[in-house]
C-alpha cells in the first residue's frame, strides 16, 4: 500500500484550512485516512501550522511521500532536516549528540527568523493603524471646520433678521415702570372675576 502524506481539506467556502493526514495514495482527498498529524491554517498571516514531529517523522521514515504542500510544511518545521541527520547517523558520518546538536542549532536559528518576520508584520500592521488614525483625525479637522463654517453662515444669514426682533423686547425692559400703572394691570383682572 502506497501511503501519503497530505492536506484534507476542511472548513467553509472561502476560508479553508487543511488536516495534514497519512492516507493511502488511492483514497479520496478528503476521505477515509490513516492517521491525522496537524492542521495547517493559510489564513492567518503567517500561517498556523500543528504538527505531531515525532509521527510525522516515522511516516517519512518508514516510506510515506509528501505532497509539494506537505512536503514544503515539513521542510519549515524542521522534519526533513531530522530526516537527514539521522540518514547521516545511520551511515556514520556523525554520532547521534552531534546531529542533535546541529538540529538545535538550525532550530534556534529558524526561531529567530521567523520572530523577526513576525516583528517585522506588527510593526507594519502598527505602522498602518497609526497612518490610518492620522488621515482620519484630518478628515475629521477639515469636516469640523467645514461644519463651523457652515453655522457661521448661517448664523450671519439670520442674525439680520433676529437684530430688529430682539432690540423691541429690551427696549420694552429698559422703560422704568411706575406704581400707579400696576393697580391698574391688577384691576381689569378683579373685574373680569367680578363678572
Amino acid at each position: 500500500m502506497a501511503t501519503k502524506l497530505r492536506l484534507q481539506r476542511r472548513g467553509r467556502k472561502h476560508y479553508a484550512f487543511y488536516q495534514i493526514v497519512v492516507a493511502d495514495s488511492r483514497a479520496p482527498r478528503d476521505g477515509k485516512y490513516i492517521e491525522r498529524i496537524g492542521s495547517y491554517n493559510p489564513n492567518t498571516n503567517p500561517a498556523t501550522i500543528t504538527l505531531d514531529f515525532d509521527r510525522a517523522l516515522y511516516w517519512l521514515q518508514v516510506g510515506a511521500q509528501p505532497t509539494d504542500t506537505v512536503r514544503n510544511i515539513l521542510s519549515d518545521e524542521g522534519v526533513l532536516m531530522k530526516k537527514h541527520l539521522l540518514g547521516g547517523v545511520k551511515k556514520g558520518a556523525f554520532t547521534l549528540e552531534e546531529a542533535e546538536k546541529r538540529f538545535e542549532d538550525w532550530k534556534n536559528k529558524k526561531l529567530q527568523t521567523t520572530h523577526s518576520q513576525k516583528s517585522k508584520i506588527e510593526e507594519q500592521q502598527r505602522a498602518d493603524e497609526k497612518s490610518r488614525l492620522e488621515a482620519e483625525i484630518e478628515v475629521n479637522k477639515a469636516k469640523a471646520k467645514e461644519v463651523a463654517k457652515k453655522k457661521a453662515e448661517q448664523e450671519a444669514a439670520n442674525a439680520p433678521a433676529e437684530e430688529p426682533a430682539t432690540e423691541e423686547p429690551t427696549a420694552k425692559i429698559e422703560e422704568p415702570t411706575t406704581g400707579a400703572e400696576e393697580p391698574k394691570a391688577e384691576e381689569p383682572a378683579k373685574e373680569e372675576s367680578a363678572e
